[in-house]
């Protein structure tokens, strides 16, 4: 080791000097994971009303899927409602995450509002068969909740397209 190198520094190894090294707050290196790459959470879109929807869909999906699992339904019941709840946690996470913001490559309120059209034009005849068939009490509850995810789906893209309209009329009185 060479007279005045600090310990476990091999000699002639570059030394990192200035403000990234020593008095970092809690011992935050360049490159870790709390560094300037970490995501801003939107604290405000949980508590507005797109926000309360996305989650109610998120969690009534996530009932169905559960209903229609526990009740041996293993085909398309239990595929779509699993499939519904990845795409809405999906859109959820986008935007809590403000990920909508960085990725300007697809405009996804519009996005969003195609994935709750499909959504709820599937879930019409998947509600209405399961609450029909009456098999077993799984597969009816999960019928009555797929219903009401038709519901909240229908609300969603109102919201959804209020927000699009909204974006517009600022874009073009901006323009003026």
């Amino acid at each position: 080791m060479a007279p005045g190198s600090p310990a476990g520094s091999a000699p002639g190894s570059p030394r990192l000097e200035g403000p990234s090294r020593g008095a970092s707050p809690a011992g935050h290196r360049p490159g870790s994971a709390a560094g300037p790459t970490r995501l801003p959470l939107d604290r405000a879109f949980p508590r507005s009303a797109r926000g309360a929807v996305k989650i109610a869909r998120t969690l009534v999906a996530l009932a169905a899927f559960i209903c229609f699992l526990t009740a041996g339904e293993h085909e398309f019941y239990t595929g779509y409602a699993g499939l519904e709840t990845v795409t809405t946690v999906f859109f959820l996470l986008l935007y809590l995450l403000r990920l909508d913001v960085r990725m300007r490559c697809l405009y996804w309120p519009l996005a969003d509002i195609l994935n709750s059209v499909t959504s709820a034009m599937l879930l019409i005849p998947v509600g209405l068969t399961a609450v029909k068939i009456k098999t077993n009490k799984g597969i009816m509850a999960g019928g009555v909740l797929s219903l009401i995810l038709l519901a909240l789906c229908l609300v969603d893209m109102f919201l959804l397209w209020k927000k699009i309209s909204l974006e517009k009329a600022r874009g073009r009185s901006a323009a003026k």
